[in-house]
């Protein structure tokens, strides 16, 4: 059976997954990645390509830059798969994690690209500037942390796989949490994430506040395919109103991505597709990792679910990609 007749989820990515260079690969050989970010730069008021590419005056990683950066990523690398594919491949689903949200939400035309950019512009600005904290990784399931970060006022901030749990504090408070942890015999070791503040927990309630009216303003609609929701890991309603209320929850409450992929599975997905972002150490986009594909990867395993997953995060993984979807008996 052809990939276009399968049921598809399109993923995206969060913070965590910018790096210095991205979108420069797409942007060189491809005019759809040129008038995505051309289009980007227009709606925020700066040049989008520059800082995503060079990055010159060390903004990249500001909450406030982060996530347009990422989000002009992940639908320029849509928009290229789209292209190289004539578009064949129609997901029935669509998920992102945190920020990833956001773009899952374009791939279903709930939001258009611009009304995104001006969301997330805003909502980094906002979580820049009313959080405070950090966040780190534990490799223990939420029943076993929760009660140790609640011990030292942290709070869970993401459940990403059953023995990986995200924490989010003040810097002092999960330095404690750590240390417990370690004494406790664990045998994995924290780690600690570079973010700007203790990201869906308590501590952003006040940037959500401020964050609402920008949300009740924003032009939404009804989705035309199912879209996963951090905030339930569930699906949300069709409903802008529905959509709008746990866009403004998410904010201050755990991401639930384990539950969203369950939720995928369960539905009988058979294909995934991982767009934007990158993670790893090597210094050109063409090296670079997806971020989301270790996560759904071990969740398939655990699940004992089988989906083919494929990436599309730059110039040689698009092709990749592309290839395999417009020819399905070639491997």
């Amino acid at each position: 059976m052809p990939w276009n007749e399968r049921k598809v989820l399109f993923v995206f990515p969060g913070q965590g997954s910018q790096y210095r260079g991205m979108g420069s690969d797409i942007y060189k050989e491809h005019a759809t990645a040129k008038k995505v970010y051309t289009q980007a730069s227009d709606v925020l008021g700066y040049d989008i390509a520059e800082l995503s590419f060079n990055d010159p005056q060390e903004q990249l990683n500001q909450t406030r830059y982060t996530q347009a950066a990422l989000l002009t990523h992940s639908i320029a690398c849509l928009e290229v798969f789209r292209d190289l594919t004539n578009d064949c491949l129609k997901p029935a689903m669509a998920a992102g994690h945190s920020l990833g949200e956001y773009s899952a939400l374009v791939a279903a035309k709930a939001l258009s690209f611009e009304s995104a950019l001006k969301l997330v512009q805003k909502r980094g600005e906002l979580m820049g500037a009313h959080g405070e904290g950090e966040m780190s990784a534990f490799a223990l399931d939420i029943d076993t942390i929760r009660p140790i970060a609640e011990r030292y006022h942290c709070a869970v901030a993401g459940c990403n796989l059953p023995q990986q749990t995200v924490v989010g504090g003040r810097s002092e408070d999960l330095a404690l949490v750590e240390k417990a942890v370690e004494e406790s015999g664990a045998r994995r070791r924290p780690v600690r994430l570079k973010t700007e503040g203790a990201f869906h927990t308590y501590y952003m309630v006040k940037a959500a506040q401020h964050y609402r009216p920008v949300l009740d303003a924003a032009e939404f609609s009804p989705s035309e395919v199912r879209v996963l929701s951090n905030f339930t890991g569930g699906y949300h309603d069709a409903d802008p109103s529905d959509i709008r209320a746990r866009l403004f929850f998410q904010l201050f409450h755990p991401v639930m991505w384990h539950s969203n992929l369950q939720t995928a599975f369960g539905d009988g997905i058979e294909m995934i597709v991982e767009f934007g972002g990158g993670i790893g150490t090597a210094s050109e986009p063409d090296g670079k990792r997806p971020n989301l594909e270790s996560m759904i990867k071990k969740t398939l395993r655990t699940s004992a679910h089988d989906a083919q997953y494929l990436s599309a995060i730059n110039v040689p993984s698009l092709k990749q990609a592309a290839d395999f979807v417009m020819n399905p008996d070639s491997g």
